[in-house]
């Protein structure tokens, strides 16, 4: 018998790895000859790095950059097992949780380390680039990102802008004479999980712009900016990119991707599937377990276990999830593809207390489950 383990991790308690391990062990106790194939996952958000690391025999990179207000900080990247592929969470150099709430200012952030993360990657030979763009802290459209490798954004007097949302009102001309031209020989994919313009009501400014600490004013200001950003790349590039699918992603980080490093905006979950090779791994599989954190309605909208699923479900493998808790609506996903779904909580307990003995509780569920199975498999 084959089983895949392929979860995603249990934010802040156990990564991807760590889950996958604990569900084998449990399997283990039932039936030490059951073939168990570990493929930790992510959908492109918080713990990508850490589970593609893991998938494929990499390694972490720690390299000091600027943060959203271009204060240096030590952050991280991952260098996959083939040592050409980088994957990059912008939120290691540009991510909201790296200011305090009173230095929130979307007005003044840049994703300027986001850049010299990428430019890391480049110097160690990566050609091949998965950036997860979720968590941001910044509203500028990727000026900063690109200024870092390159391009110069000057105004009327040929100075540069400077950096973050506030300034891109300045935007007079933008040159690409300078840009690294290594990036020309990449292939960069950005996880994007959202559909957002760069402009408008739905766009970067008005949705995303609050929880960033913009004010109603301050949102005004950054969408007009982001037009005229968005007009200026269109005027001197030739890019049409302000109603562009997704181009709001991460303060409009989206947009800067696509114009000036030509990089596919794809589903997080999609990209980890297509670099764990996970679809070669189900075809032939007896049995899957996945599994996230919570499990509610919300998991059919695109995270991992959903992901697995639809993957699954092509060759006819059965999908059984494990998860911290089960929540809302979470029935609904009995009609996506999954054939059961298990809390690891097996008495009453405080979170504090779930999270503290996930990997014992992770086993302890393993094992019953395949205690249940082997009632009619032999």
């Amino acid at each position: 018998m084959k089983i895949v383990v392929a979860p995603d991790s249990f934010k802040g308690s156990l990564t991807a790895m760590e889950v996958a391990e604990a569900i084998e062990r449990g399997i283990k106790k039932v039936d030490e000859k059951i073939e168990v194939i570990k493929a930790p996952m992510a959908d492109g958000g918080e713990g990508t790095v850490q589970s593609l690391v893991d998938a494929t025999g990499g390694k972490i990179i720690e390299t000091f950059v600027s943060d959203p207000l271009l204060r240096r900080i030590k952050a991280f990247y991952g260098i996959l097992g083939d040592n050409k592929t980088a994957v990059i969470e912008m939120a290691a150099a540009s991510g909201l949780p790296l200011l305090r709430e009173d230095e929130r200012n979307p007005l003044k952030t840049t994703t300027y380390g986001t850049g010299e993360l990428i430019l890391d990657a480049l110097n160690r030979g990566c050609r091949n680039i998965i950036i997860g763009i979720g968590g941001s802290a910044t509203n500028d459209g990727g000026e900063g990102m690109a200024k870092a490798l390159g391009v110069e954004f000057t105004d009327r007097d040929g100075k540069d802008i400077g950096f973050g949302g506030g300034s891109l009102y300045k935007l007079y001309k933008i040159d690409l004479s300078k840009i690294d031209k290594r990036i020309y020989e990449c292939n960069i994919s950005a996880a994007c999980d959202v559909d957002n313009p760069l402009c408008g009501e739905r766009g970067a400014s008005f949705v995303f712009g609050p929880q960033k600490g913009a004010s109603p004013k301050d949102v005004k200001i950054l969408d007009n900016n982001l037009r005229h950003y968005g007009e200026m790349i269109e005027k001197t590039l030739g890019k049409k990119i302000i109603n562009y699918e997704g181009a709001g992603a991460a303060g409009g980080l989206g947009a800067g991707l696509l114009v000036f490093l030509n990089a596919e905006l794809k589903r997080g979950v999609e990209i980890v599937i297509e670099t764990t090779g996970l679809e070669k791994k189900i075809k032939d599989a007896d049995l899957v377990i996945t599994g996230e954190g919570m499990i509610d309605f919300q998991t059919a909208f695109g995270k991992t276990p959903y992901g697995v699923v639809q993957v699954a479900s092509k060759y006819g493998v059965p999908v059984i999830a494990i998860a911290g808790g089960i929540g809302k609506d979470a029935n609904t996903l009995y009609n996506k593809g999954f054939k059961s779904i298990f809390s690891i909580v097996d008495r009453p307990m405080s979170l504090n207390e779930a999270m503290e003995n996930g990997s014992m509780l992770l086993e302890d569920t393993a094992e019953r489950i395949m205690r249940a199975l082997k009632i009619n498999l032999k």
